[in-house]
């Protein structure tokens, strides 16, 4: 069994090396393997270094875990609100973004860490850059869960015009090479009810963080 459905990859206009995949699984099967990690994993809101709140709720799986608090922006290999190791990624779910990654031209990508955003209305994410990782080398690869968002792109000083991309639920963005350390961030989510995630937005990111 398999995830991926092979669709065509679109190159994102204007941003090299960024590429957009429409509806390549299905919501409900990647949703129902999502709860498994949330079941051991719940989602939490961490804190930023200044002592913030942020906007999305987060958990983690795979071998390490993105974590934020008074400290910094890590990977741990243990998730710190339940002091056990975190959930392993499903094997489906690694499947589902190395064939992703593979479809745009990624063909080593192995990710070891996979984190995972929830969006309630009103809630969205500044441009950032995804930075923790040992080698940038190796691409992101995102999926979309739930209500439509705008993901926008920035390049790599954060300054200027930005891409705006609508993704919906079922679709994946896969970026790295010379757009792997643009900045990047989502809209403010806007109301409305999935008939999958309920009135919220979920978001997977793959990354090889070791």
């Amino acid at each position: 069994m398999q995830l991926f459905k092979p669709v065509s990859s679109e190159p994102v206009s204007g941003v090299p090396d960024m590429f957009h995949l429409r509806n390549c699984f299905d919501p409900q099967q990647v949703f129902d393997l999502t709860q498994l990690v949330v079941d051991r994993s719940p989602f939490r809101h961490m804190q930023t270094p200044r002592g913030y709140t942020m906007a999305a709720a987060i958990t983690n799986c795979g071998v390490v875990g993105w974590v934020s608090d008074r400290r910094g922006y890590r990977y741990e290999p243990i998730d710190p609100e339940t002091g056990t190791a975190w959930p392993e990624m499903p094997p489906l779910l690694f499947s589902l973004a190395q064939m992703a990654a593979q479809r745009c031209g990624f063909d080593d990508f192995a990710p070891d860490a996979c984190l995972i955003n929830r969006y309630a209305p009103g809630k969205g994410m500044s441009a950032h850059q995804d930075r923790d990782e040992n080698d940038f080398t190796q691409p992101i690869v995102s999926l979309s869960l739930g209500l439509p968002a705008r993901f926008f792109v920035q390049g790599s000083d954060g300054k200027g015009r930005s891409t705006p991309i609508d993704l919906a639920s079922g679709d994946v963005v896969v970026w790295g090479g010379a757009s792997r350390l643009f900045y990047h961030g989502v809209r403010p989510l806007k109301p409305g009810i999935d008939p999958v995630t309920g009135s919220c937005r979920i978001n997977l990111t793959f990354r090889k963080a070791g």
